[in-house]
């Protein structure tokens, strides 16, 4: 068969096999070596914040691992073939995402010394919305790490033959395994290795298309003829999928939500010795959210090189978008016997590093959210059990969520959704506390409730009525040089993730399917988030506001938050004050140091001039 025309590719050969089993040991066996380097420290702190002794560069290559599931493995370069390289402007909207997070929400989590970020919540408002808090976020979770586990594993298994059900319980087993035994430490150093090995898959694909399409500059001259560089379109209409503006402001504030109060990313950071080398994680992470962003949309612009005469998906050769780079790589590499594989194990370990970090942080919440406040008295060793009970619990929780999304069949995207929708409103939660002395708990509830049910309408509408090819542009695509043809009837383009399904359109649109059930994806966070913080200073004012001799000055941030932290002396005697609190805390067994403000007093007086709104 002669590349790029369609027809059968080759399946897994045995070397294959081998370098995709040994890539799954090896991160097991990372696990099991930090689980017997720490044996002598079983605290709950060194567990689930590896002693708050971590550094900035595995943090950051975990934080980068962990935003790389399989799904991005796959659907990144699936989206650039099909929608061209607009999703390269991702780019910009990490670095804005990175520079917040970095000097606004990280001096006030590590300053306050929190395990689970739903602490503030209670802190700042009260025990309900923290429980809200926890509950959405342990919901929204175990659901996403499902569909983690579950997407690339049906890819894969349709592509490469391998057992479907077989893989996805191996998958979970090796995560819980180094969960359970090597608790945050061993999440971090195995999504280092993990991230390795994704983008040496994607370099793989790459040089190997440069190599049959005759250099990268082919490459590049044949996206510009088929329309696939038009990356920078400024058009302001909110309901357009991709432009410059919904990925520049609506991508940011999406991406803010999910580093800077989930959980998953949370954690990494705050395990960092110092508020500089935390800090310094965050920059990092720019530089390796740039370098997996560019290589995974040029993956899928050699992929349209090697397709534009032949898509895979009309020919019928694949069928789901999300299935063309495994197509691509069984194709072009599988005459190189364990390059395949380690491709398949660049996608597993996109699903390892996020099902683990996943699995970590529901961990880390459940006890210090629900376990702590109810059994108070618990002793370390006792605390480290339930830690490991809890691991080997939400894992098998994943395992099931993936069973449950095997019977969702069109419903998976929807679900995928969903996780952005519940961050909008909680960021806004998160704001309106962090920013405004006036709103109370009251203010709180309603904006979260409201800003939840708002996303929530218009996500589900969007799913139900998907926006139509002229908000979408889904660029042209051939089938003039492929071997065979079939047609296929109903082909529809889901709305948040670019994938195309075999769902017809629906015959009756209401009038909302072309206006609210359109507004682009990537703006359903931004819309959560304001109408939280809005409907919540209405309330508040409403309902009296808040109670000023009540409030916690360093529940707020400050101006000296704000660029200053990382830099002179008083960075470096800020950071050992607060390192040395946190010692304390871990020393102690306390899950929360630096609460009290007569053992925590570091709040400047400008803190006091905040603007009351």
């Amino acid at each position: 068969m002669t590349m790029g025309t369609g027809g059968p590719v080759a399946s897994f050969s045995v070397w294959d096999y081998v370098v995709f089993v040994g890539t799954v040991l090896g991160a097991a066996g990372i696990g099991l070596f930090q689980a017997i380097r720490g044996r002598k420290n079983n605290s709950s702190g060194e567990f689930l914040l590896g002693g708050r002794q971590m550094t900035a560069v595995p943090v950051a290559m975990s934080l980068t691992a962990s935003f790389m599931s399989g799904i991005t493995v796959i659907g990144t370069p699936a989206e650039a073939y099909r929608f061209g390289a607009d999703y390269w402007i991702f780019a910009i909207s990490y670095a804005i995402m990175s520079i917040i997070t970095a000097e606004i929400f990280v001096p006030l989590f590590y300053r306050l010394g929190i395990t689970s970020t739903y602490e503030y919540l209670e802190m700042r408002f009260n025990k309900l919305i923290r429980v809200i808090g926890t509950s959405m976020y342990i919901t929204q979770t175990a659901l996403y790490t499902g569909m983690v586990i579950y997407a690339p594993a049906l890819a894969l298994n349709q592509i490469t033959g391998m057992n479907l059900w077989g893989v996805l319980v191996a998958t979970g087993v090796v995560c819980i395994l180094y969960c359970t035994l090597g608790g945050l430490k061993a999440v971090i150093w195995t999504d280092v290795f993990q991230m390795v090995i994704m983008l040496a898959g994607f370099v793989a694909v790459i040089a190997r298309g440069a190599v049959i399409q005759g250099g990268l500059g082919k490459i590049w001259d044949d996206c510009y003829q088929g329309g696939r560089l038009s990356a920078f379109d400024f058009d302001p209409d909110p309901l357009k999928r991709h432009t410059f503006w919904t990925i520049v402001v609506g991508g940011s504030v999406m991406w803010v939500s999910i580093y800077s109060i989930n959980q998953s990313q949370v954690q990494r950071y705050i395990s960092c010795k110092t508020l500089t080398q935390a800090k310094l994680s965050l920059y990092g992470n720019i530089i390796g959210l740039w370098l997996t962003v560019s290589l995974a949309v040029f993956s899928g612009l050699t992929m349209y090189s090697i397709y534009k005469d032949c898509d895979p998906f009309t020919n019928g050769d694949v069928g789901a978008v999300d299935q063309l780079l495994p197509y691509l790589v069984m194709d072009i590499l599988a005459a190189y016997p364990g390059v395949p594989g380690l491709f398949v194990s660049a996608a597993y370990s996109g699903t390892l590093s996020t099902v683990s970090s996943s699995i970590n942080a529901l961990v880390a919440v459940t006890v210090e959210d629900f376990v702590r406040p109810v059994w108070k008295n618990l002793t370390e060793k006792q605390v480290s059990w339930i830690n490991m009970g809890l691991s080997i619990f939400f894992g098998f929780l994943c395992i099931g969520m993936a069973a449950i999304a095997s019977l969702m069949g069109s419903i998976l995207q929807a679900a995928l959704s969903i996780f952005g929708m519940i961050s909008g409103p909680l960021l806004g939660l998160y704001v309106l506390g962090m920013f405004w002395r006036t709103a109370n708990s009251t203010g709180g509830l309603t904006g979260l409730i409201v800003g939840l049910v708002i996303t929530l309408w218009v996500g589900f509408g969007a799913q139900i009525y998907p926006p139509l090819a002229d908000k979408t542009n889904p660029l042209p695509i051939s089938v003039a040089g492929c071997n065979r043809t079939q047609d296929l009837n109903y082909t529809t383009l889901a709305p948040w993730t670019g994938a195309v399904t075999l769902t017809p359109l629906p015959d009756d649109r209401p009038a909302l399917a072309d206006s609210w059930y359109s507004l682009s994806y990537l703006y359903f966070c931004l819309l959560g988030s304001l109408v939280t913080v809005i409907v919540g200073l209405v309330v508040s004012a409403i309902t009296g506001g808040c109670k000023q001799e009540n409030l916690r000055l360093d529940l707020f941030v400050r101006r000296r938050d704000l660029f200053c932290a990382g830099c002179g002396k008083d960075s470096e005697a800020l950071d050992s004050e607060i390192n040395e609190k946190a010692g304390s805390e871990l020393k102690n067994g306390s899950n929360n140091a630096g609460f009290k403000d007569s053992q925590f007093n570091i709040v400047d007086k400008d803190v006091e001039k905040v603007t009351k709104m």
